[in-house]
């Protein structure tokens, strides 16, 4: 993901062989796409979701991972869904796929708070990245992450600017927030950062990071926050479908118009697939993942 300033970009495009760069740019040496399907073990809570991962042509690797699953906790069915998109390297993200769910269901008060449970277990999650960055790298990562108890409760949370919108009565809601620098600029020069805007390119933290928010990224991490932004949403009849995405679909599409395209398509894979291949249309260079989740 090419959220770090431009002028690290253009140093990493010298460092690359030049046949390398020929491939890259002909596309000839990027991954497959990631893509899959799945829906709810429980026959009277119909849930069923759809992925794609399609790596981005701004020379790096892959750094987006996702989580798609369903788990049985204490009787209860809970679906996990997240978007986790990183920066300078993948092991951050990688880390998180494995470990923040995990996190999450481990607090001890989880079915019981689960606000309380997903802020604590993003914080502690955060500060073991911190603490391993000799191992988990100096990188980063944003998230946006959406657990459903029962089929009944939505729990959306996010650091960053990956995105939960929901289509509700027929209609696009941003359930997360975007956590961008220009509106965090007080606490961040209150804790010694800054905020730079410059022209043609994004405000980004200390003139690098264009989140204010994030796991990692130890260099910055005095200026930035891992405190995410949760949000219970009970579902309903008037709830279809809620799509998580990284930046790379929303940085060139708007919510209305990714809802519009999803409501059609009755299979969540093959919305997931429209969705990626529009971004790709519209010339998004970054990675692009999303999951679409339809309910009822």
């Amino acid at each position: 993901m090419s959220r770090h300033s431009v002028a690290g970009a253009s140093r990493t495009s010298k460092r690359t062989p030049f046949f390398q760069r020929i491939k890259s740019a002909a596309c000839l040496d990027s991954s497959p796409p990631d893509s899959g399907k799945g829906k709810s073990k429980s026959s009277n809570k119909r849930m069923s979701h759809g992925f794609q991962l399609v790596e981005g042509k701004s020379g790096h690797d892959m750094e987006d991972y996702h989580v798609a699953e369903y788990r049985k906790i204490k009787n209860h069915e809970l679906g996990l869904f997240a978007i986790f998109d990183g920066h300078l390297g993948d092991r951050v993200p990688s880390y998180l796929k494995d470990n923040l769910f995990l996190n999450i269901l481990q607090e001890p008060n989880f079915l019981d708070d689960p606000r309380t449970a997903i802020k604590n277990a993003y914080r502690n999650t955060d500060k073991y990245i911190l603490e391993n960055s000799i191992n988990l790298g100096p990188g980063g990562s944003t998230a946006v992450t959406a657990i459903v108890i029962d089929g009944k409760d939505l729990w959306v949370a996010n650091v960053g600017d990956s995105r939960a919108v929901v289509c509700e009565r027929g209609s696009a809601n941003q359930l997360t927030v975007d956590h961008e620098p220009h509106m965090e600029r007080k606490r961040i020069e209150k804790q010694g950062g800054f905020v730079t805007t410059l022209p043609g390119d994004v405000p980004r933290v200390n003139g690098q990071l264009a989140v204010a928010r994030a796991f990692g990224d130890q260099s910055l991490k005095a200026h930035l926050s891992s405190e995410p932004d949760v949000r219970h949403v009970p579902l309903d009849s008037t709830m279809e479908f809620i799509i998580l995405a990284s930046d790379g679909l929303w940085k060139v599409m708007q919510n209305e118009e990714a809802v519009e395209l999803v409501k059609p398509i009755k299979d969540p894979q093959a919305a997931a697939k429209r969705l990626t291949s529009e971004a790709l249309a519209r010339k998004s260079k970054d990675d692009i993942s999303c999951i679409v989740i339809r309910f009822g």
